[in-house]
């Protein structure tokens, strides 16, 4: 009975130091998995900020391309941050909790072990009565009613700890099934929003039309050297009048017009609000 006793009881040790072996290190994992998404999604907030710069500075079908990426990836952040707060919540927490769980089965593991070897005790106690006082029938009677208290308490005790073991067995396989359920479902939502998010992202750069911005950018530097004719000089030296003639006229021709009004419309574009950092609104995400 007693080596039955003692391997159930080895077993039920084994049960709950496993758990609190493997849970442990799955929350400290998991925690960091949780922090590193956090880490990533600030540089990627960075990266939108950065991008956001950037198109301030550049051509008008560039810039709102740029534009256009960086809002998206803002977005997919927003989900990240949704998935952050999820896995903290529902994976991370909830492993946290099993500290507590396994201690009080190990408190009842103690009992358990205490209660027995009290029972062992008072048994010890009864066979030397009986050996050095055989006679003594009071005494062998009082100690017969403490060994029958003793295997009271140890059955009970005994079935309270299998019941607890049992429970305990039960709740850990549940548990590790919803939480892993959990985050992977955490992720897939996550991967999929994005997955549209990106989709939308890469087809706004594919329609970026490259060669108009070059027609910008060239229109833009003939504006700049069109001042200097490259015709090689005639033998006639012209007058002091007719240059100052010609320059008046440079200066206010259609390309010198253009150029201005197009830095103008530039100048307009970037008083714009870049993408602000997108935590405050991640509120209604969130939910």
């Amino acid at each position: 009975m007693n080596i039955v006793l003692s391997s159930q009881v080895r077993g039920m040790e084994n049960t709950v130091s496993n758990a609190e072996k493997y849970f442990g290190q799955f929350c400290s994992l998991l925690a960091a998995y949780t922090r590193k998404t956090a880490r990533l999604r600030d540089k990627a907030d960075q990266l939108v900020r950065q991008l956001v710069d950037f198109a301030n500075t550049e051509t008008p079908e560039l810039r709102a391309a740029v534009r256009s990426f960086a809002e998206d990836l803002a977005k997919v952040q927003d989900y990240r941050q949704a998935e952050v707060e999820r896995l903290e919540t529902k994976v991370v927490t909830p492993l946290k909790l099993y500290g507590a769980q396994i201690k009080q089965t190990r408190a009842e593991i103690k009992k358990f072990k205490r209660v027995r070897n009290n029972e062992i005790k008072q048994l010890e106690k009864l066979e030397k009565l009986r050996q050095k006082s055989p006679s003594d029938r009071q005494m062998i009677s009082q100690a017969e009613t403490r060994v029958q208290r003793a295997s009271v308490d140890a059955s009970r005790t005994t079935q309270q700890l299998e019941e607890t073991i049992d429970t305990f067995q039960k709740q850990k396989l549940k548990d590790l099934q919803k939480i892993f359920s959990d985050f992977i479902t955490i992720e897939m939502v996550f991967h999929a929003k994005a997955v549209e998010v990106y989709s939308s992202a890469f087809q706004a750069l594919e329609n970026y039309d490259l060669e108009r911005d070059l027609e910008d950018f060239r229109a833009k530097m003939r504006g700049v050297y069109g001042l200097y004719d490259p015709r090689p000089l005639t033998d006639t030296a012209p007058s002091l009048a007719s240059l100052g003639s010609l320059a008046g006229q440079s200066a206010e021709s259609p390309i010198r017009n253009q150029r201005k009004e197009e830095e103008a419309s530039e100048d307009d574009s970037t008083d714009e609000d870049p993408v602000e950092d997108l935590r405050g609104q991640r509120q209604g995400l969130h939910q």
